[in-house]
């Protein structure tokens, strides 16, 4: 166990996940696959198959509303610092300020306030309850999910266990999307 103690620990988890992140995207051989990278809390890569039509429609839809009934701030794709490493957030709406604040080195500090996953075959629950907990931890004010038959779960702050009825942030926001 002694020479355990010899390996250099993370002093500062910001500055390692940046690093580590700069270094993946900058590696050609991973640019070149076709899988969804991000990456856990000791940087290691964790890869996912790209996501089939129906997962993509669905984000599509999401984004497409969030632009049209929300200020400036949806995108999609975003990459966010959680305390479990980088997460791809499939979909999302952030404010001007909050950009200013958090974007480093392309990549969020701070949680989009919605923050949107859309759950595909190989999700479990427990995987998505974790990515609502890290989300929220990051700061979100809001993680939606949508499920596989296109119905919408928003989860608030304030009660972050209990699904809400609606959006707060945007609240036009329908429960269904379809492919």
């Amino acid at each position: 166990m002694a020479a355990l103690l010899q390996i250099p620990s993370i002093k500062n988890a910001t500055a390692f996940h940046l690093e580590r992140w700069r270094k993946v995207c900058a590696d050609p051989s991973l640019q070149r696959l076709p899988d969804r990278i991000e990456t856990n809390r000791y940087g290691h890569i964790v890869m996912m198959p790209p996501p089939g039509f129906s997962h993509t429609t669905r984000q599509s839809a999401i984004f497409a509303h969030l632009l049209t009934s929300m200020p400036p701030g949806a995108t999609v794709e975003v990459a966010v610092l959680t305390k479990d490493g980088i997460k791809g957030v499939d979909a999302a709406w952030i404010s001007e300020s909050r950009v200013k604040r958090g974007l480093k080195d392309d990549v969020l500090t701070i949680a989009p306030e919605i923050c949107v996953e859309v759950v595909s075959p190989g999700n479990t629950r427990q995987e998505m309850e974790n990515k609502r907990e890290l989300y929220f931890a990051a700061g979100a004010e809001e993680v939606w999910f949508c499920d596989q038959k296109g119905a919408l779960h928003f989860f608030l702050k304030d009660n972050a266990e209990t699904a809400a009825k609606a959006s707060v942030l945007c609240p036009s926001m329908p429960k269904r999307v379809k492919v």
